[in-house]
């Protein structure tokens, strides 16, 4: 769809990592990810079909906010397709809805939210749609920053003394509605005393840990080193790291974690060094239909994002490159997931259903 070529409309809000997702002037806004931290820049969208070319080109990224991202793509469909049919609504709304679906295949919170948008077709009637819609997409994005920080308190609690840690990506405000699943822990436990430094893993091919997550650290003057992804274990191994905080993708309802690739291989250096791992993410977030890792989808994308970098093509002629974005965590390496429920330590089956129940 281009968006790489659509204008990025001016806000009279400054750029910010904790208003990467707006709802303003009946319009949707996007802080473009792509290109932070050198420009901060808003892209505007009027319709669900720019809404899935947003998630689908990396402008939103991180399950929470791709979730929160679809819901109000949902109103923006659901206007466009009451004011083609007051009557038919719901039958032209079903193509627009499999393309925001079918935007991010691993990220759960994506259907998630679709389906709970859903839900509410049935007991509106006749009536506009939309002003229904978009009280859900804004409570879903409330409910969101609200869950985050609840996570923070609870992830900052297992932080017994002051620590340094690694995280991977960008689990923070700009991957979900607000302060952040595996930076809220991190944000709340600096807060408390508890935080020395924070290394962030540069994260190939994207590097969302040196656009993303360094720019909200450093903007929340929280202490953030770089690393490059194959550096992680040689910092453990030189001690002072206490644990590994990370988001999630999706979770398995054994506890197995996808999250972006390379969190697997911190996990396998962190059992060795003795270094605890933390996973943050919402309920949302926790798939229980899906038994175990083997059965998350996991997304592969184009081989020339490795082969290039900043734009420039850095791979051999001929030679072609192995991208999934995602790897599967085994529980058994996962020592916390905390979730706005509570913390479930050493996750199994039975203790996933049992958070689940709650």
């Amino acid at each position: 769809m281009g968006l790489d070529k659509m204008e990025a409309q001016p806000l009279t809000i400054r750029a910010s990592a904790d208003q990467a997702i707006v709802w303003a002037n009946d319009r949707l806004y996007l802080l473009d990810q792509r290109i932070l931290p050198n420009e901060e820049a808003y892209i505007e969208l009027q319709s669900a079909r720019d809404t899935a070319g947003a998630i689908r080109d990396m402008v939103v990224r991180g399950a929470p906010a791709i979730g929160i991202t679809a819901a109000f793509g949902v109103v923006l469909a659901a206007r466009s397709c009451f004011r083609a049919s007051p009557d038919g609504w719901r039958d032209l709304l079903v193509d627009e809805l499999q393309a925001l679906a079918e935007a991010r295949p691993t990220a759960v919170n994506l259907c998630w939210a679709l389906e709970r948008m859903q839900r509410l077709f049935p007991g509106i009637g006749g009536a506009d749609p939309e002003p229904r819609l978009l009280r859900e997409a804004q409570s879903i994005h409330r409910e969101d920053i609200a869950a985050n920080r609840t996570m923070g308190e609870f992830g900052a609690g297992l932080i017994e003394a002051t620590t340094s840690v690694i995280t991977h990506c960008n689990a923070g405000a700009l991957a979900t509605g607000g302060y952040g699943t595996a930076l809220g822990v991190i944000r709340s436990a600096h807060a408390a005393g508890r935080i020395g430094m924070v290394y962030a893993d540069e994260t190939r091919p994207w590097l969302q840990g040196s656009r993303l997550t360094a720019w909200e650290l450093a903007r929340d003057r929280i202490p953030v080193t770089l690393l490059t992804d194959g550096a992680a274990a040689s910092r453990m191994a030189q001690g002072g790291i206490g644990w590994i905080i990370v988001g999630s993708d999706r979770i398995a309802a054994n506890g197995d974690v996808a999250n972006k690739i390379g969190t697997y291989n911190l996990a396998v250096a962190a059992r060795y060094h003795g270094v605890k791992v933390m996973v943050a993410a919402p309920t949302s977030t926790i798939d229980m239909t899906v038994r175990c890792g083997k059965d998350i989808p996991i997304e592969s994308r184009d081989p020339a994002e490795v082969l290039q970098c900043g734009g420039r093509w850095v791979g051999a002629a001929g030679v072609d490159a192995w991208n999934p974005v995602f790897d599967v965590t085994p529980a058994a390496l996962v020592d916390a997931i905390v979730t706005e429920r509570g913390v479930v330590l050493s996750p199994d089956s039975q203790k996933m259903a049992e958070l689940m129940s709650r």
